[in-house]
């Protein structure tokens, strides 16, 4: 069957070695654009097709229910609940978009992997995995700026206004995640670097791996408008000595300096050096110190977990816990209320199911044990915090004014 004629996304043909590479760019919420994709792959023109996908994106693409089999307990302790949060208020633009322009986004990536497992041609995931990305993000940035990110990425469940124009095309020529952060990526060097050039080049590497020996000599390459440019250049451009290593390099979150890791435990030891000053001034002093400090973290961690609408128990027991977690840098006052918040008002499948679904709306987030889980232990983390440096600032006061 002859290749349709040229019309629609804008393309480029690469050819290095003895493989063309048929690089499409799609807009993401355009259904011209699914319809493209799937005559491409139909004309029978190629023998394999690479896609705008990682393996996370790959499997809620084309497994709905996944988020049915996540574990929130090890979400928790791996310190991974903040970036499912994260996702999670992402898919919910996403949503919002899709309810606007009449397509889900990314319709013409679940095009291109039915149309190439339909006609029988491997598929090939190029992206960078999308939580490898935020980390790079939040990594690369100020932390003025990650509050900037959070806050704005907040303020979009909190709108119930509609999806401007403007932004409907933002997504035409980019991806959810570039849409949500445009406005900072076009100000910030740091934040265009992770978010757009890295992937740019990380999706050329990953194209020179799974073709590195040329067994595929027309491969069509679907990705979002706004990655044409860059990966064209980066497929021109000489491949690196050693295309692994390089790839490798790209797919690791920056170590975090180590000595930041100390300031719990610093924090920890003045606390209990106040106590134990306090008491050798006076008993009753001391006293006071420890009920101030049990009251202060206490109060504030459980009314972070009212906020997040946390079980009567679930409140309870943040008043008791934070205090005593507080003094021990490995438990946290948020895990123990996420705890008890899923031993009073255990998620069934049902929530799993609809959660993608529930997050979509603010009231959502609270009506959903899943996500209310989530909150719990991210507001209960939060009012601990606060909690501590509060009254650890009213220890040292007391102390040098007595």
């Amino acid at each position: 069957m002859a290749p349709p004629a040229q019309s629609g996304g804008p393309r480029r043909e690469i050819s290095t070695g003895d493989s063309r590479y048929t690089l499409l760019g799609t807009a993401h919420v355009s259904r011209a654009s699914a319809e493209e994709v799937t005559d491409l792959i139909r004309s029978g023109e190629f023998d394999a097709v690479a896609v705008e996908l990682c393996s996370t994106r790959y499997q809620s693409l084309t497994q709905p229910d996944s988020m049915a089999r996540m574990d929130l307990f090890q979400v928790m302790r791996e310190g991974k609940a903040g970036m499912v949060a994260a996702s999670l208020a992402l898919g919910a633009y996403q949503q919002r978009v899709a309810e606007q322009a009449g397509i889900q986004p990314g319709a013409e990536m679940k095009a291109a992997v039915d149309e190439a497992k339909a006609a029988g041609l491997p598929v090939m995931l190029v992206d960078r995995d999308i939580g490898i990305t935020l980390r790079r993000v939040y990594h690369n940035v100020p932390w003025w700026q990650r509050f900037s990110l959070i806050s704005g990425l907040m303020a979009s469940l909190v709108t119930r206004q509609d999806i401007s124009p403007e932004e409907i095309e933002q997504l035409k020529e980019g991806d959810v995640l570039e849409s949500t952060f445009a406005e900072f990526a076009e100000r910030s060097e740091r934040l265009y670097q992770p978010l757009i050039a890295e992937r740019d080049s990380y999706m050329a590497l990953r194209l020179r791996e799974e073709n590195g020996a040329g067994q595929y000599r027309n491969v069509l390459v679907v990705i979002g408008a706004g990655h044409l440019k860059g990966l064209a250049q980066h497929l021109e451009a000489p491949a690196p000595a050693n295309v692994g290593a390089e790839r490798e390099r790209l797919d690791t979150v920056p170590k975090k300096v180590r000595w930041p890791r100390m300031i719990p435990w610093i924090i920890v030891a003045l606390i209990l050096s106040g106590f134990v000053i306090g008491f050798t001034r006076n008993p009753q002093l001391g006293a006071q110190l420890v009920g101030e400090w049990f009251l202060i973290n206490g109060v504030l961690s459980a009314a972070a977990a009212t906020l997040a609408w946390a079980h009567p128990v679930t409140i309870i027991g943040t008043f008791f816990a934070a205090p005593l977690t507080s003094l021990n840098p490995t438990i946290g006052a948020g895990f123990v209320a996420a705890a008890i918040e899923m031993t009073m008002r255990k998620p069934n499948v049902g929530h799993f199911a609809s959660l993608r679904t529930d997050v979509a709306s603010l009231k959502g987030w609270w009506r959903n044990r899943v996500s209310r889980t989530l909150l719990v232990f991210l507001f209960a983390t939060l009012g601990s915090a606060a909690g501590t440096y509060i009254a650890g600032f009213r220890i040292f006061e007391r102390l040098i004014t007595m």
